[in-house]
């Protein structure tokens, strides 16, 4: 997940368990097929965020698994087969919970960088 950047820095793995709050932060927009997911993503963070398809298929299927998602068969930009991912119900409900528990995350971690 974490890769060289054209500047020269290194790009930050992703923390445990922030991949699942990403995804449902891109599904936001609509459904997406993984291979977009992936490259939006990349996109959305300037390309500090590089995700592999070993955790990003996995984390789709676990997601789907807890209800966060669902899938349905449908045809890509270049007309391939693909599985395409939306939101549901559920899935919104988390993403809720999770952006404020990063919320918080951030700002304890502004605290302790500023006092430090």
């Amino acid at each position: 997940m974490s890769k060289e950047r054209q500047d020269g820095e290194a790009s930050i793995g992703l923390l445990q368990g922030t991949l699942d709050l990403l995804v449902l932060r891109v599904l936001v927009a609509g459904p997406l097929h993984g291979y977009a997911i992936a490259r939006r993503l990349g996109e959305l963070s300037d390309e500090w965020f590089s995700v592999d398809e070993g955790s990003l298929y996995p984390c789709l299927y676990r997601m789907e698994k807890k209800g966060w998602i669902r899938s349905e068969t449908g045809r890509s930009e270049n007309n391939r087969r693909a599985r395409f991912y939306s939101l549901t119900k559920s899935g919104t409900e988390r993403l809720e919970a999770e952006q404020e528990g990063w919320r918080r995350f951030q700002a304890a971690m502004g605290r302790v960088l500023r006092r430090a």
